[in-house]
């Protein structure tokens, strides 16, 4: 995966069934990173370091968006007078 050339078909693959574990870890675990770092290891050597970073701010992206979807959007300002 070092190399500059487009992963394989079989290297996605593996790529996304190593990013979808390491997830599913994360979501059983409370996004304790610390109890998913074997399946973290794996994610990061079956895919290419720019994907890695992809998938990170991805993740980010939908915790957010789950999160305004459950919770509703609460403006900064309003979030400090409760």
């Amino acid at each position: 995966a070092a190399s500059m050339a487009a992963p394989t078909r079989q290297e996605r693959t593996a790529c996304w069934g190593a990013r979808d574990e390491f997830w599913q870890c994360l979501d059983s675990h409370g996004e304790d990173a610390a109890r998913c770092e074997r399946q973290r290891r794996a994610f990061e050597a079956r895919c290419p370091q720019q994907w890695v970073k992809h998938f990170d701010k991805r993740r980010d992206f939908l915790k957010y968006k789950k999160k305004l979807e459950t919770e509703g959007y609460i403006p900064p300002e309003a979030a400090g007078k409760s």
